[in-house]
C-alpha cells in the first residue's frame, strides 16, 4: 500500500528518529505506510548499525519501491531482497549480541509488509535465501486488498513459529500484520493507512489499525511443537517460546499468581530474582532468575537468556502484555497507554540497576577497551553545531563524527554503533553502552549525558 517516492533525504545515518519527511507523488495509490510500525524499524536499526557492512543508510528504505530503496542502499543489487537482506544481518548482529528482543525485532522486520504502486498490489517476493534460518523461511506480508493477501495468516504463523524457536513469545507475530484492505480504484486515496516516523509506539498500534489474518489460538497451535532452540542459534528448553506466549497472554490476575509462584520457585532453587521493578499494573514483573554456572543463566516463565539485559527486557514485555490484556478486558481502567507507560519505567528501571553495577565492577578491574577510538563521552551544551538551543554531541569529533542532536538516544546509539564497527571495541565494551544507552534514555539533558558518560567511566 501503496506509494512511490520522488525524493528522500535523511538527517544522518544513525537513526529512524531523524529522518525528515518525504516529498511524496499523490495519484492513485494510498497514503504511505512505512514508518507505521516504527518501533520495530527503530530496533531493527540499531541492530542493523553494529555492523552494517553494505552501509544500508536506514530499515525504512526496506519498506520502499526500489527506486527509493536504491537511494539508501546504493550497494545491494537485489532491491527485491533489501527487506530480507537488513533483517538477516540484523539477526546476526543481534545473534552476536546475545540480545534475544532484538532477534525477535529482526524476524518481526521481515514480515512488514512493502509499499507498491497501488491499492491492491502485491511486492515482489525475494527470490535469495537468508543465511538464518529463522529469516529464511517469512516472506513480507502482502496488500490486504490483493489476492496474495490470502498467504498473510501463513506468514503470521512462520513469523511465530521462528520466534517460539529462538525463546521469544510467539504472539508477537500478530503485531507483523497489516492494515484493514483499502478500496480498490478509491479515488480519494485515503486507504486504511497511517504513516507517522514520530509515533514511537507505531500508528498502526495507536490507531488500533492492526489486522491480523490469524489468531492466539492458531498461533499457540502452530508453536505447539516448535522448541526453543530448533533453530540455529536459539535458545534452550523445550517450548520455551509457547510457555513464554502464554504467561504474555494470561489476564492480570494471573499474571500476579504466576510472579508469586516465580518467586517461591526461586526460593526454593537457590536462585536469584534480579528483577528489581516494583510497578504492578496489571500484575507485577515476573521474576528474572539468575543461576551461576550456566550457558544461559538468566530465565523468565521458562524461557532462557544469555544477558540479564535480554531477560529483564523480556520481563517488562511481559507485564506491559499482561496489563494490556487486563486494560482490554476491562480489569483496569486507564486504556492500554498507561502499561506502555509503565514498561518504559521498567526497561528504565532496568537499565539503571545494570548500569551501576556495571560502573562498579569497572572500577573494580579497569578500564573499558574502547578499541581503535579514544573518548566515546557526550556533551550537553548550547551553541553546537549552531544551535540556539542546548543539544547533544560527542566530546571526540575525529571517533566519533557525528552532528548534535536534540535527543540524547540518536548520539548514544551512534557511539555504540561506532564502538562496535569502527573502533573494534571489545564486546563487554560495546554491551556496556548499551546498558548506558538504556541509561540515558531515562534522563534529559545535562542528567543524561552524565548518567551515560557516568556508565562507561568517561568524562565530557
Amino acid at each position: 500500500m501503496k506509494y512511490e517516492t520522488a525524493l528522500i533525504t535523511l538527517a544522518g545515518l544513525a537513526s529512524a528518529r531523524e529522518i525528515s519527511l518525504y516529498t511524496r507523488k499523490v495519484s492513485k495509490r494510498e497514503v504511505p505506510q512505512e514508518h507505521s510500525h516504527e518501533p520495530i524499524l527503530r530496533a531493527v536499526n540499531t541492530a542493523l548499525q553494529l555492523n552494517n557492512p553494505l552501509e544500508i543508510q536506514d530499515t525504512v528504505f526496506a519498506l520502499l519501491g526500489n527506486k527509493a530503496a536504491a537511494e539508501g542502499a546504493p550497494n545491494v543489487a537485489n532491491l527485491d531482497c533489501l527487506q530480507q537482506i537488513i533483517a538477516d544481518q540484523a539477526f546476526t548482529n543481534a545473534k552476536a549480541a546475545g540480545d534475544v528482543d532484538a532477534q525477535a525485532q529482526a524476524i518481526l522486520f521481515r514480515a512488514l509488509e512493502r509499499n507498491t504502486g497501488s491499492v491492491g498490489l502485491a511486492s515482489v517476493l525475494c527470490n535469495e535465501t537468508a543465511v538464518n534460518p529463522e529469516i529464511a523461511n517469512i516472506q513480507q506480508h502482502q496488500d490486504p486488498a490483493s489476492a496474495e493477501a490470502a498467504g498473510n495468516a501463513d506468514i503470521e504463523l512462520e513469523v511465530a513459529k521462528s520466534l517460539a524457536s529462538i525463546g521469544a513469545d510467539p504472539l508477537l507475530a500478530l503485531n507483523s500484520a497489516t492494515f484493514p484492505p483499502g478500496e480498490i480504484g478509491d479515488p480519494t486515496a485515503a486507504g486504511n493507512t497511517c504513516d507517522d516516523a514520530n509515533d514511537a509506539n507505531g500508528c498502526i498500534f495507536t490507531l488500533n489499525l492492526l489486522t491480523p489474518a490469524t489468531t492466539e489460538a492458531d498461533i499457540k497451535a502452530a508453536v505447539a511443537n516448535v522448541a526453543a532452540g530448533s533453530a540455529a542459534g536459539a535458545g534452550a528448553g523445550a517450548n520455551a517460546g509457547a510457555a513464554a506466549g502464554d504467561a504474555c497472554a494470561a489476564p492480570a490476575a494471573n499474571a500476579t499468581a504466576g510472579a508469586a509462584d516465580a518467586s517461591a520457585s526461586t526460593a526454593a532453587t537457590g536462585t536469584v530474582n534480579v528483577q528489581a521493578f516494583t510497578g504492578s499494573l496489571g500484575g507485577v514483573a515476573p521474576a528474572v532468575e539468575s543461576t551461576a554456572g550456566s550457558d544461559r543463566p538468566f530465565s523468565v516463565n521458562g524461557a532462557t537468556f544469555t544477558t540479564a539485559n535480554a531477560a529483564l527486557q523480556r520481563s517488562c514485555s511481559v507485564q506491559k502484555n499482561a496489563c494490556a490484556n487486563a486494560a482490554n478486558s476491562g480489569q483496569i481502567e486507564g486504556g492500554t497507554a498507561q502499561c506502555e507507560a509503565q514498561e518504559a519505567e521498567c526497561k528504565a528501571a532496568s537499565a539503571v540497576k545494570r548500569v551501576r553495577r556495571s560502573s562498579l565492577s569497572r572500577r573494580q578491574a579497569g578500564a573499558l577497551d574502547f578499541g581503535d577510538c579514544s573518548n566515546p563521552a557526550i556533551q550537553f551544551a548550547e551553541g553546537l553545531d549552531g544551535r540556539k538551543e542546548a543539544s547533544f554531541q560527542n566530546v571526540d569529533k575525529s571517533s566519533f563524527n557525528h552532528g548534535s542532536a536534540l535527543k540524547i538516544g540518536v548520539i548514544a546509539d551512534f557511539t555504540c554503533s561506532q564502538l562496535a564497527s569502527s573502533c573494534k571495541a571489545a564486546d563487554e565494551t560495546v554491551q556496556a553502552c548499551k546498558q548506558a544507552a538504556s541509561a540515558a534514555s531515562a534522563a534529559t539533558g545535562q542528567a543524561a549525558a552524565d548518567a551515560f558518560n557516568s556508565a562507561l567511566g568517561v568524562a565530557a
